[in-house]
């Protein structure tokens, strides 16, 4: 028997007391909803209709350049190039760089290679692969065999077989090219929310904080929230093991993968969000914490400073020490 739940990115964190609608007419507040990197994503603020635009504009674009499954991306052509060095765009080496330096800190357990696994996994459908093809793709996942060249602007694949995968990070990244577009353009009341990346600028119209709320990941609808971070700045960031996933023959899986595996990430955490000022440090550290588990994570997270939230398997909400997050 297939029983499949899809949850949109969205539902992940919600920014609340109703600043997703349009303030009053008088406030200039617009906002444009889209569905871009599999998610739905919003951005809005009181801003320029044209500056609106483009930023949508940019992300759509950056999407048609870091997407796995676009052939003609950046992340694309590497895969396909049989370890040859490929030209990319300057924004997808810078990427993929600093993306290397979160592989590295994690001791792997966030690896873009993970592409040569994540491939043979279909979410949307309902996909398991065979043990015998997870265990032929497993050597070469590591992100050790990646060369990056950011003043050439070339990509290069050590093994020729793996496979690069942005998916858990690129988010991130956009989010913080958004914000630092809408700060240059002027723009000083603003939100931006691609799915579970949510960043905030300035005040609300009214002068409050915003509102970014952790979901309830115990709640179907993805309405509920059971925390929330006040703020004028940042980012918060959320991955959950209910955001994509299927029930197969009584078993249940995520996309949250383990690169020591090729299977989804076994886990005493369902939900972890980090709140940080770069979007793409949110993406970098939360993947890891679900591999590491609980106690693990909270040590993880204290060493390096990071303001997070765990919510284990029982629903508990675990905080990091002077955490931002507040319980609802």
């Amino acid at each position: 028997m297939l029983r499949r739940r899809a949850f949109l990115g969205a539902g992940a964190l919600a920014l609340l007391s109703g600043c997703t609608r349009a303030q009053k007419n008088e406030d200039k507040t617009i906002q444009s909803s889209f569905f871009c990197f599999d998610t739905a994503c919003v951005i809005g603020g009181v801003m320029p209709r044209e500056v609106l635009d483009d930023v949508v504009t940019r992300c759509q674009g950056f999407e048609q350049t870091l997407s796995r499954t676009i052939a003609t991306s950046d992340i694309g052509r590497v895969n396909a190039s049989g370890g040859a060095p490929t030209k990319v765009e300057p924004e997808t080496a810078d990427l993929v760089q600093q993306a290397l330096g979160y592989c590295q800190q994690s001791g792997g357990l966030f690896d873009i290679t993970i592409g040569a696994v994540s491939e043979l996994w279909d979410f949307h459908n309902a996909v398991v692969p065979s043990a015998d093809a997870i265990a032929a793709a497993l050597p070469h996942v590591g992100w050790e065999k990646v060369e990056v060249d950011t003043t050439s602007c070339t990509v290069t694949l050590g093994d020729p077989d793996a496979r690069l995968d942005l998916g858990g990070i690129a988010k991130g990244y956009v989010t913080d090219v958004v914000v630092d577009l809408l700060v240059e353009a002027g723009v000083q009341s603003a939100y931006v929310n691609l799915g579970g990346n949510v960043a905030v600028m300035g005040a609300k119209p009214d002068g409050s904080p915003w509102g970014v709320g952790v979901r309830d990941p115990n709640d179907e609808s993805g309405e509920k929230s059971v925390a929330v971070v006040k703020t004028e700045g940042g980012s918060v960031v959320t991955s959950g093991l209910y955001e994509r996933q299927f029930e197969l023959d009584g078993k249940r899986y995520w996309h949250i993968l383990d690169p020591r595996t090729g299977y989804p990430a076994e886990s005493d955490i369902v939900s972890a969000s980090l709140y940080t000022q770069r979007s793409l440090d949110g993406d970098g550290f939360t993947k890891p914490l679900f591999m590491l588990g609980l106690d693990a994570a909270l040590a993880f997270l204290g060493e390096r400073g990071i303001d997070g939230l765990l919510i284990d398997v029982e629903g508990v909400l675990h905080m990091t020490e002077g955490s931002s997050f507040e319980r609802l």
